[in-house]
């Protein structure tokens, strides 16, 4: 990866919030209005406040870094090199037309195949977290971390889309076993577990449906609040990663070694 200082990390975290407040302006106009719909061929929804969003990150991004390369949800890869933005402008498109707040702007910078910056803003929920390799997760400007380590038997387990793991016979089985096992399950979904996560109140965070768009700012917020970020067979995240299992380091390994 490429020996990047700490004076540039956290000029790139700066202008990823910027970017994060010009999508939160376009989001405040669109939501709770009318708006229509598109479908996408994945199936998943569309709408013009998502492509507005991107847009709006985009000319901020591109302002501060026109070399650098860009993989939005709905425009795509651009460029090329080693400094990657991946942006989600709306992760949870669901939420958003549904008219209740659980939907956030993702954007994270990716440097030789490492996470290094990232920002999760959802300013309807009423949170932004961000984080940059080496200075820590912070929530609304306070710093959080995970806290000690937690027994199984002591810890809060969140899932998120687990439709996949649901038809894996031997995963799906392993998993009734942890529920059986933890002090509680719930289902906070989306942004709002890694939130969580990161400032000690879950333990856990288990998702089998997603892509890097999804969670890869998220991941540098939860590592850098001492969290295990990995996919579910404990591989590193990567532009191809598909499934998450995120949590203090003890469990983690207890998680792995049930459903890896």
């Amino acid at each position: 990866m490429a020996n990047l200082d700490n004076e540039f990390l956290d000029h790139a975290l700066a202008v990823a919030r910027r970017a994060a407040d010009a999508a939160e302006a376009v989001v405040a106009r669109y939501y709770r209005a009318p708006i229509d719909v598109e479908t996408k061929s994945d199936e998943s929804p569309v709408t013009i406040a998502d492509r507005e969003c991107e847009q709006a990150i985009l000319a901020v991004l591109r302002g501060e870094f026109p070399d650098h390369a860009y993989y939005g949800e709905e425009y795509g890869r651009s460029g090329a090199g080693r400094l990657l933005w991946l942006i989600d402008p709306i992760d949870g498109t669901k939420s958003f037309v549904r008219r209740y707040p659980m939907f956030s702007t993702q954007i994270a910078l990716m440097v030789d195949d490492a996470l290094v910056v990232g920002v999760s803003s959802a300013m309807q929920y009423g949170e932004c977290a961000w984080a940059r390799r080496g200075g820590g997760a912070w929530i609304n400007g306070a710093r959080v971390d995970i806290g000690p380590q937690r027994a199984l038997s002591a810890a809060q387990i969140s899932t998120g889309n687990i439709r996949s793991l649901a038809a894996d016979r031997r995963r799906w089985s392993a998993l009734g076993s942890v529920i059986r096992d933890c002090n509680r399950i719930r289902g906070y979904g989306d942004f709002l577990h890694y939130h969580l996560l990161a400032s000690g109140a879950v333990d856990a965070v288990i998702e089998s449906d997603l892509n890097i768009l999804d969670i890869a700012a998220l991941t540098v917020i939860g590592r850098e609040a001492g969290a295990v970020m990995t996919d579910l067979a404990g591989q590193e995240i990567g532009l191809q990663t598909a499934s998450m299992l995120a949590a203090r380091p003890n469990l983690h390994a207890e998680l792995l070694s049930r459903l890896g």
